[in-house]
């Protein structure tokens, strides 16, 4: 394959020809954490001791996961500074073994057996840019294979001195770090938005759909009605083994959690399982897990898994929209957690059926409904805004930390 002119052909893939090719081993002076006694966490010095697959946060340095009382001299021989890099060493699934983050912070703090520390000995590598370089996909797909071990994922010392990466010069490695912290500084404030705009919609939900708190014009007493009154769940099943393929089949993963978006969907076979009956303007409902929140207001009929409820409105009593709004309250999560089974807990319709609360006339259900429906759209504009952003910045990584884009 012809390559460009300023460029190399390297183990890493193309890059810049002044860019270095290294070995971690040339890079950082491994170790691997403590072991400490059972008796000894709670309290002492600051601990890490695992790392989390989190998308962007790693910039900031890993999250302290505990306390550890160890002698002073042990404390020093494993403590980590502002610079070093931790590797986890032991994971439960291989996309996290080895997963990199490095450490920015300035308070005292030891690193756990979970974990492999590598200390810089090559001053070419900015602490900053490497938070990011670290977890490129060229750094990964070298150290996910090397993950060996049949129920976790273990990695060594030996396995990581031997990954290869791309060092820029450090005027370069520092004007990508600034890129990206501009990125993740724009991640964070979204996140944080999204974060207090949630707490407002629970606070306005609480307010509007006790009667806490009337919109203009509306008076009167409301009155109290049991679930079962106002929705109950659809009944209609269908076997696709018999009825043959349903273009339009929900299951418990295409729901996200506490949104109330529908992320995909799927269509039956020939070996699929029973399936529920939904139609549009049908609310379903998660009732495997109901702390998960998985809730849809359905916009067009379909199958769904059992382990949904549709419920569908007494139009006599509720709206389609306030019962979706209804269903997301923390009173009704509650109800619906009152479940049976042990690992697999499912709500008892036998329970919510009974769960009671005060509701509206139409018209002001229809009004707050409204109210609540503004907030959940503009919710979801800033999530698609975080995401578009998230996804640019994965671009962005691409780009800059392989030097097909340079900086100028």
């Amino acid at each position: 394959m012809e390559v460009r002119p300023g460029y190399k052909q390297t183990a890493v893939g193309v890059v810049p020809e002044e860019w270095d090719i290294k070995q971690f081993a040339e890079l950082f002076a491994f170790r691997n954490g403590v072991n400490a006694d059972r008796e000894s966490y709670g309290q002492g010095v600051r601990f890490i001791n695992v790392l989390e697959p989190i998308t962007y946060s790693h910039l900031y340095g890993p999250e302290i996961t505990g306390q550890v009382t160890l002698p002073e001299s042990v404390a020093a021989s494993y403590a980590v500074r502002k610079g070093d890099v931790l590797f986890n060493r032991t994971s439960e699934t291989q996309e996290e073994v080895g997963l990199a983050a490095t450490y920015l912070g300035v308070e005292e703090v030891v690193f756990g057996g979970f974990v492999i520390r590598g200390r810089p000995i090559d001053q070419s590598l900015d602490p900053i840019y490497s938070g990011y370089a670290l977890r490129a996909p060229f750094i990964r797909s070298q150290i996910i294979p090397m993950g060996q071990g049949a129920i976790r994922a273990n990695i060594g010392q030996q396995n990581l001195s031997l990954v290869v990466a791309p060092v820029p010069p450090l005027p370069e490695q520092r004007a990508i770090a600034e890129s990206l912290s501009d990125v993740d500084a724009l991640l964070g404030a979204l996140n944080q938005l999204i974060a207090k705009k949630r707490d407002l919609k629970q606070a306005a939900m609480q307010q509007l759909l006790t009667g806490q708190t009337r919109l203009p014009g509306f008076h009167g007493d409301w009155e109290v009605k049991r679930f079962a009154d106002v929705a109950f769940p659809r009944r209609d099943r269908v076997d696709p083994r018999r009825t043959g393929v349903h273009e339009f089949c929900v299951e418990l993963e295409h729901i996200e959690s506490a949104s109330g978006i529908l992320l995909g969907s799927t269509s039956t076979g020939d070996q699929s399982s029973l399936k529920s009956v939904f139609c549009a303007g049908d609310v379903l409902f998660g009732k495997l897990r109901a702390y998960l929140r998985k809730y849809w207001l359905a916009t067009r009929s379909g199958v769904c898994s059992t382990e949904i409820w549709v419920f569908v409105p007494n139009d006599c009593l509720i709206t389609t929209g306030y019962l979706f709004q209804l269903i997301k309250t923390d009173q009704f999560i509650e109800a619906a957690s009152n479940a049976y089974g042990t690992h697999m807990p499912r709500s008892d319709w036998n329970v919510v059926k009974n769960y009671e609360m005060k509701v509206p006339p139409l018209p002001e259900q229809t009004a707050i409904a409204e109210v609540l429906s503004d907030m959940d759209a503009g919710l979801a504009a800033l999530e698609q805004r975080r995401d578009k952003t998230r996804a640019l910045k994965q671009g962005m990584m691409q780009e800059l930390l392989t030097g097909r884009t340079r900086l100028v």
